[in-house]
């Protein structure tokens, strides 16, 4: 529907069953600033709940009857079923619920540029490079991202301009349901097959996505991706391209070297022609791609060459993403997000780019589903790491109905003529960790669930038993 802001107002109070979930606390804490009664609950109290509540939000932990029956409108998450007590109470009241997608849709509607960073791989840590450009060159936007962004502060940030930058996830094709103005599509790749069933079907929904901007509107895309590529044919807009093995791109980069750190210094030439310098403070050969992506929407909205290049050498990364957690006896700690093949390729690869001894990987497949699927090409790309431990399998949204478990990845890999061990408690992985890494190894914890808890435990907690 159209919407304006004294439309959505007249919801006055607004519960978000789910309410702790990374977009679901963006949404919160937006309705919050605009001064909405925001109640909210969710499965377990996490430091996102506790912020809401120093913010003003009510929150149960556990379900929440006494606020939603009193609601005007229900958001819930993707994650909540048709069954939940919640929903069912709305049903029995006739409150209006609406889920997270179709909300931040009707969000995008407020903007008069709203810009959607969406693919397969990356969209985090482009939405981030882009807020942080469009922040320093005072374009005030509002931001919601997919992780915490210590530039901001946080997830999201409430602006009072005409810009909304939105991370933009194809999960159950939510991304059609929004209305952007501009489009970063990253790549294509095979993944959420538990709602798509099949690769085609991922690709038709991008295409979708592509046609919405009209004729004096932007999609940028990537000229490495074919599947990218192909959105041409159907894009109404602007069609605009990065780089860098395509040298018919728009934005490409060129005499790319890496230092120490696996930090790239690179030259950005835009129609052939030399643009700017740019010296990153993340690694990895994918983050000079999103560089590119950033690059081509901040010069589309005027943002000077100049400020593109000192925030982005300003941006040391979102959270989760090759984050440096600390050290221990001289190993250094890193966590990332990475739960696809594909990026898991992109961060060992980066990872190749720093001075180390000997890697060490902690991987904990996400869904059920996703590994089954990708059995052959986790074992390949975990195989890049020296050292190689599997903990369970993390279930998010699913059930194992298929009989799969970390264990089979395991003898995958043993298969292959790789050693790989599996260790199911996450304090046995942090004492055998302490225990065995050297000075100078590089450990990662890898997943897109808990592991990353492991990541600040090897570093800080105190290990018994350990001998």
């Amino acid at each position: 529907m159209d919407i304006t802001l004294n439309d959505l107002k007249k919801y006055k109070h607004i519960h978000l069953i789910g309410i702790g979930g990374i977009s679901m606390s963006a949404i919160a804490e937006t309705l919050l600033n605009w001064g909405f009664t925001v109640t909210g609950s969710d499965a377990t109290s996490s430091e996102i709940t506790d912020r809401l509540i120093s913010h003003g939000a009510e929150i149960t932990i556990g379900h929440d009857f006494k606020n939603s029956k009193k609601a005007d409108l229900i958001v819930y998450s993707a994650a909540i079923k048709d069954d939940d007590p919640e929903i069912i109470l709305a049903n029995e009241n006739n409150i209006q619920l609406v889920g997270r997608g179709e909300f931040v849709g009707w969000l995008t509607k407020l903007y008069k540029q709203t810009i959607c960073i969406s693919g397969t791989h990356g969209k985090t840590t482009t939405t981030s490079m882009i807020s942080v450009c469009f922040v320093e060159a005072e374009k005030d936007p509002t931001i919601q991202v997919g992780a915490i962004l210590k530039n901001i502060n946080g997830n999201y940030r409430v602006g009072n301009s005409d810009y909304f930058i939105l991370e933009s996830c194809e999960y159950k094709a939510n991304f059609l349901k929004f209305v952007p103005n501009t489009e970063v599509i990253l790549n294509i790749d095979n993944d959420h097959l538990d709602f798509y069933k099949s690769f085609d079907n991922i690709l038709k929904a991008f295409k979708e996505f592509a046609s919405i901007p009209s004729e004096s509107e932007l999609v940028v895309t990537n000229a490495d991706d074919k599947n990218c590529l192909s959105l041409q044919k159907v894009t109404r807009g602007q069609f605009v391209t990065f780089g860098i093995e395509n040298k018919n791109a728009n934005y490409i980069a060129k005499n790319i070297i890496f230092d120490n750190n696996g930090f790239p210094t690179f030259d950005i030439y835009k129609n052939k022609e030399f643009f700017e310098t740019i010296s990153l403070s993340v690694a990895g050969k994918h983050n000079i791609l999103n560089a590119l992506a950033c690059t081509a929407v901040c010069d589309f909205y005027n943002v000077d060459t100049k400020t593109i290049a000192h925030a982005l050498k300003n941006f040391t990364g979102a959270e989760r993403r090759l984050e440096y957690k600390g050290s221990y006896n001289d190993f250094s700690v890193f966590d990332d997000y990475g739960h696809h093949p594909t990026e898991i390729l992109a961060t060992a690869n980066a990872i190749k780019n720093k001075k180390y001894n000997k890697s060490w990987v902690i991987f904990q497949p996400h869904t059920y589903s996703r590994t089954k699927t990708h059995l052959d090409a986790f074992a390949k790309v975990l195989e890049n790491f020296d050292n190689i431990i599997l903990v369970d399998i993390y279930a998010a949204r699913e059930q194992n109905t298929i009989n799969i478990s970390s264990k089979d990845l395991v003898n995958k890999i043993i298969a292959n003529g790789k050693q790989a061990l599996y260790m199911p408690n996450f304090e046995d992985v942090a004492q055998y960790i302490r225990k065995n890494a050297q000075p100078n190894d590089l450990v990662l914890t890898l997943g897109a669930g808990t592991i990353t808890n492991l990541a600040s435990q090897i570093v800080k907690t105190p290990i018994t038993n350990a001998n």
